[in-house]
């Protein structure tokens, strides 16, 4: 006969002591089910103790997930979440470097928890973290020269513990100060600077900016392009996916002024400041960079890049999508040479068939199928010797036009980088939207 629904039979290790097999009914509470393991191993006082899984994740269990323990699960009786939470908050605060340092670690993997980064944040843990961010790196980078290895252990973990618990969405990005800004922004513009490091302080700057327009401003104030761009160039594929992700938050987040394709060609994006990302997306310089470092890279491209990627390309799009819903006025010159341009270079068009009765046809058919082929739809109330299209866009035709170079129908390789990015993105596009597979 199987057992009833609501009894489920696990194992429970403590430090020390053969793990028991037990029985937990899940209709009794769990501060009753603690006290019985307590009761069974002497231990007084089991208020203060809890239980969590004995796997890699280490999450307590509560009230509200006791119900996802199966048969067979490993469980581990612990110190509870309030007076763990209590013991590290006096730790990370030790005098000791290497006291510090183990507890700092603890920190950073308990703080995926969020029962326990609750009881954390209880404490005003995260006023305790940035103020070691602000002010406490400043005394230990005086002995870095001694200690470098322990240093950046130490700033490691301690951005990670606070990246994990702002991740639960307990306490409002709106409460930091401008140092500690300020800090953050220092590390992302090191040219020299552990890579945990870097990769915490483009993560928190990410959320920075996506959750706050206050601190999208302050952000924006602290770094310019130019040395953000550096982390895209680097061999890290990591680094480079937080790098893409910071700029894909610092579009989302610019005011639909800033969110043109206005930027002179003239101008030095590496001067520009963050705020004009949106601006500075359409450069080609900053396309030659994408996808020179990480769309041409000889490596396979993994899943979250795929993904930052993939919103890249629909921002990209975004930023052209007015100036391609535009249609061609049939009335400007401008445009109209641009068009002819386009198709000469294009079809390397020097020779027009002669101007008699019975070539204009055969000459309206060559342009309808030359623009047909450039991606144009072609009106039917076009002039009759030479059809203009209206539709595609004044984008397909000024980009295509500027990728083209004049003389040879060649595309010269500086000029058609968002041709090849849209190119890799149109054939990878599926991998891209689903993410579900790496890139090759």
């Amino acid at each position: 006969m199987p057992p009833p629904a609501d009894i489920v039979k696990v194992a429970i290790e403590w430090p020390g002591a053969y793990p028991k097999l037990m029985e937990i009914d899940q209709k009794k509470p769990l501060s009753a089910i603690i006290k019985e393991v307590c009761d069974g191993w002497s231990l007084a006082n089991h208020e203060y103790f809890a239980l969590q899984h004995a796997d890699s994740s280490n999450f307590y269990i509560t009230e509200k997930n006791r119900n996802e323990i199966k048969n067979g699960t490993i469980l581990r009786l612990t110190t509870s979440p309030a007076q763990n939470a209590q013991q590290l908050h006096e730790r990370v605060q030790s005098s000791s470097m290497d006291a510090k340092l183990e507890a700092l670690k603890d920190l950073a993997s308990l703080s995926r928890d969020v029962t326990f980064a609750q009881e954390f944040i209880n404490l005003d843990g995260i006023s305790l973290l940035t103020q070691m961010v602000e002010s406490g790196t400043e005394r230990y980078q005086k002995l870095q020269k001694i200690m470098k290895p322990c240093f950046g252990d130490m700033l490691s973990f301690t951005l990670t513990a606070f990246v994990e618990l702002m991740d639960h969405g307990i306490v409002s990005w709106d409460t930091f100060s401008v140092a500690f800004i300020k800090k953050i922004a220092s590390f992302v513009n090191k040219s020299a600077i552990d890579i945990s490091i870097l990769q915490r302080s483009l993560a928190i700057l990410e959320s920075m900016v996506l959750n706050s327009h206050d601190l999208y401003q302050k952000v924006a104030q602290e770094i310019t392009i130019g040395q953000l761009i550096p982390h895209l160039q680097g061999s890290d594929q990591e680094i480079q996916t937080y790098t893409i992700a910071v700029i894909n938050a610092l579009f989302l987040k610019a005011p639909d002024e800033k969110r043109q394709n206005g930027v002179e060609s003239c101008v030095d994006i590496l001067d520009c400041p963050l705020t004009e990302m949106a601006n500075i997306l359409a450069q080609k310089q900053l396309r030659s960079i994408i996808l020179t470092h990480v769309i041409r890279a000889q490596r396979a491209i993994n899943n979250e890049m795929a993904h930052q990627l993939y919103v890249l390309q629909v921002l990209t799009f975004n930023l052209l999508e007015d100036r391609m819903m535009t249609k061609m006025d049939p009335q400007d010159q401008a445009q109209r040479d641009i068009i002819f341009e386009l198709r000469r270079i294009a079809f390397d068009a020097e020779s027009e068939p002669n101007n008699s009765s019975g070539s204009m046809e055969k000459r309206k058919s060559m342009y309808t199928r030359d623009y047909k082929k450039l991606g144009f739809i072609v009106s039917k109330l076009s002039s009759v010797s030479s059809p203009l299209p209206t539709s595609a866009g004044l984008t397909s035709a000024t980009e295509l036009l500027s990728s083209l170079s004049v003389g040879s129908p060649c595309v010269s390789q500086d000029s058609c980088h968002i041709s090849q990015m849209f190119s890799w993105f149109e054939q990878h596009h599926m991998d891209l939207s689903s993410g579900c597979r790496a890139v090759e």
